[in-house]
């Protein structure tokens, strides 16, 4: 099962890394005054046509990234707008899914199999992924779909159904099951699972011995983490949203604080090790045999699970935004690639790479980052680490929550939302039991499914999103 996972994991991600590159292109330039393009060449063009290398974008989305760290941070409040949520709760509600394991295990992942390389192409997809994520959250603002009790929710279901009619709802429908699974929270579950094991169970000898053991020890840290993500997310989006909001911050200032504090002692290595990041990116020597395109897919995969762009689980968080302008969460949007990838991610590599852990062969995951913090920190960096990954990926956990419920709901109607949730639950721990590579291609392959509609029918309903931020920035100059 789990070589028949990873062939397909592969082959998908083979070809789905010309969509997520492409469409981030041409989200990144579609807001300067091209002639229309033919929808037809240009989905060959995306999907067959070759790799796009882009770096900042002239579009108004990005120029405009100041006025979306202004709402971020309050400004421009709209009384009686629709939706449960404000821009910053909304964006911690996103953050709370993305930033976790994706930017301490995923980005050991990417260095131990694509090489420091991987790094830049990381870099490359979240630069694409701030335009990407502009479209599909404006979207999921502008068109909120009700549900059977009379609910306004967003994501790309609804902008499917809403915004291309119901003969579209098959490909919603797609999206929803993708989501279901590509959202559950089987890394998280997996990875904390082995660094508690790693600095408790074993130092203790708590659950050690036979293999029965081993996962019963396993089972019961999965049965607590089931527990305690259990007594948040029964509270809906507003508590979710309440929980991130205090969470997320703390968290990401002390993972930064730790790196950066790693990084200023390794200072004089800092420079080679991006000298190495920028070589390796076009040639992939940290790769047996030199293969450069494994250095590119490995890097947009966990690029993609890392800041979610394209995904659509960004829109469904982004869709509960309180806003009558669905510009102005496109915006806020954008901010979320920056913090998890071009901040986390980098964080993270570059700890790897000036500590030289990266080249060990005997970890992987979340433990090769645990050893990088081990030999800069001694005694007290895995403790800092456990902290930070601790309730990054509880945050994680809860966050996926609300995108695993909201998708089940869609596909059953909202009387799901109790046994969907229970089988969420239910595979956090299972997951604590499993081998991470079978973690890692399962999501994989969700994740790339998940992204074909997104990226289609964004890419189909762009020009109304051009339209009405034509309109909004122009009463913005004017204000």
């Amino acid at each position: 099962m789990a070589d028949l996972l990873s062939s397909f994991s592969g082959w998908l991600w083979g070809n789905l890394l010309y969509l997520l590159l492409g469409g981030g292109l041409f989200f990144a330039v579609s807001h300067h005054q091209l002639r229309p393009l033919n929808l037809r060449y240009l989905l060959f063009f995306l999907l067959k046509g070759g790799l796009f290398f882009a770096v900042f974008s002239r579009s108004s989305p990005f120029r405009h990234l100041g006025h979306g760290l202004a709402l971020l941070l309050g400004r421009h409040q709209e009384k009686d707008a629709p939706g449960e949520v404000s821009h910053f709760r909304a964006l911690c509600s996103a953050l709370s899914g993305t930033v976790g394991m994706g930017n301490v295990a995923g980005v050991a992942l990417a260095v131990t199999q694509g090489g420091p390389g991987a790094i830049f192409w990381m870099w490359v997809c979240a630069l694409l992924g701030m335009a990407t994520k502009f479209y599909t959250c404006s979207l999921a603002v502008m068109y909120r779909g009700k549900d059977e009790n009379g609910v306004e929710q967003g994501g790309p279901m609804y902008f499917i159904r809403e915004g291309l009619g119901e003969k579209w709802k098959p490909l919603g429908l797609f999206f929803a099951a993708c989501g279901m699974f590509g959202c559950l929270p089987l890394l998280q579950s997996n990875q904390l699972t082995q660094i508690v094991r790693s600095m408790f169970f074993e130092p203790k000898s708590w659950f050690v011995g036979s293999e029965t053991t081993v996962q019963t020890g396993n089972a019961l840290f999965g049965l607590l983490l089931a527990t305690l993500v259990g007594l948040v997310v029964v509270g809906g989006i507003r508590r979710i949203g309440s929980v991130a909001a205090r969470l997320v911050p703390l968290m990401i200032l002390l993972y930064t604080g730790a790196s950066l504090f790693i990084l200023i002692l390794y200072a004089e290595r800092i420079l080679p090790a991006f000298a190495v990041i920028l070589s390796d990116a076009f040639t992939g020597k940290a790769v047996a045999g030199g293969a450069l395109g494994m250095v590119i897919v490995t890097g947009v995969r966990r690029a993609a699970f890392s800041n979610e762009a394209g995904m659509g689980t960004e829109a469904m968080a982004h869709g509960a935004a309180k806003t009558k302008e669905p510009i102005r969460e496109g915006l806020v949007a954008m901010w979320g690639p920056v913090v998890d990838t071009l901040l986390m991610c980098t964080l993270t590599g570059l700890v790897l790479l000036v500590t030289d852990s990266w080249q060990s062969a005997e970890k992987d995951g979340v433990l090769l980052t645990t050893s990088a913090f081990e030999s800069a920190l001694p005694g007290t960096g895995p403790y800092l680490l456990l902290v930070a990954v601790l309730f990054l990926s509880f945050s994680s956990m809860i966050g996926f929550s609300y995108y695993v419920v909201k998708c089940g709901c869609f596909l059953f109607g909202s009387k799901a939302r109790l046994p969907v949730l229970g089988f969420y639950l239910s595979t956090i721990v299972l997951s604590a039991l499993v081998k991470m590579d079978l973690v890692i291609n399962f999501l994989d392959i969700a994740f790339g499914l998940m992204a074909i509609p997104t990226i289609l029918s964004s890419i189909l309903l762009a020009p109304r999103v051009n339209q009405a931020s034509r309109i909004y920035f122009k009463k913005l100059m004017k204000n």
